[in-house]
């Protein structure tokens, strides 16, 4: 990860966890359209719709963008910290129940620790995801339900044949992998918030398997397209058996994205089409419940 260059004065609040004297930030009184991104890692942490005047002299904002931003407690016991979910940086502190608006929420930041970038610079912001959690089915249906997510098409990644059918893949000699390609808004979600969603959607410790479902192609698997979705995955996963989430070694594979073929037509949209199929039924709709329990601030309305 490509880290931008720090003065003193910046180090002091996103590297040591200092403040900046209130008033005096360039964003405290600052309204344009735009996107704020971390300062040190260029994450992108909020939006421009998300911020309001709440008078107390730094920049506030009622929303993040999904899965940016880190809450810990910080070390006066008493308040809850704020940070980058990509690299760790000091944003400021969140509070709760102050009535300044309907989502009743603050998340008041230091004007050091972000840049802004402009509505009128803002590139195309559609990023690509490949992710692999089992049957494409269910995969498939987990993502179209998540703010931010653009579109999800059903495939297969990981071999080496042109062209390859479900029923060859279906075999398992292959090489291939049921995978899912999501197309994002990172204004809106990040890639960490679909890698938290991935993990709690299967199990990343069975080998060759999730339920019922057998063989090589439904494996766990990540397909990155570039270097940082590559950290972003490893260090995910190192803080997952770090923090030792599952009683077994996890299995997931991490690889670069090469071949990605769209599955037959009949596969894609399957749960929106087959609601009343015994698997969609019985598989798909309640591990969507207990997903949107869990992550419900993810999830559309």
């Amino acid at each position: 990860m490509q880290l931008n260059s720090l003065t003193s004065e910046e180090r002091s609040v996103i590297e040591e966890k200092g403040t900046e004297a209130p008033f005096k930030g360039e964003y405290d009184n600052f309204f344009k359209e735009g996107i704020y991104t971390c300062r040190r890692c260029g994450a992108r942490l909020y939006r421009s719709e998300s911020k309001f005047d709440a008078n107390c002299g730094w920049p506030s904002f009622d929303s993040e963008v999904h899965g940016s931003v880190k809450k810990i407690p910080d070390t006066d016991g008493l308040r809850t910290e704020i940070i980058c979910a990509r690299c760790g940086a000091h944003l400021g502190h969140v509070f709760t129940g102050e009535g300044h608006t309907p989502k009743n929420v603050r998340h008041c930041v230091n004007s050091i620790s972000m840049r802004f970038i402009p509505k009128a610079e803002i590139k195309d912001a559609s990023e690509t995801a490949y992710l692999a959690a089992g049957c494409f089915w269910c995969t498939e249906a987990v993502f179209q339900s998540l703010e931010g997510v653009l579109k999800v098409t059903p495939g297969y990644a990981g071999g080496q044949k042109e062209n390859p059918t479900y029923k060859e893949v279906s075999k398992g000699d292959t090489g291939y992998i049921e995978t899912a390609k999501i197309e994002f808004d990172p204004d809106t979600i990040s890639y960490e918030a679909l890698l938290e969603v991935f993990f709690a959607s299967h199990d990343p410790t069975s080998k060759d398997r999730q339920g019922d479902d057998v063989g090589t192609q439904y494996r766990s698997a990540i397909f990155y397209t570039d270097e940082l979705q590559r950290e972003i995955a490893e260090r995910h996963i190192k803080e997952l058996r770090e923090g030792e989430v599952y009683s077994k070694p996890m299995v997931t594979d991490v690889r670069p994205v090469e071949k990605f073929y769209e599955a037959e037509d009949y596969h894609k949209n399957y749960y929106e089409s087959h609601k009343d199929a015994p698997y969609c039924r019985n598989v798909i709709s309640p591990k969507l419940v207990e997903l949107r329990k869990k992550y419900g601030n993810l999830f559309k309305k």
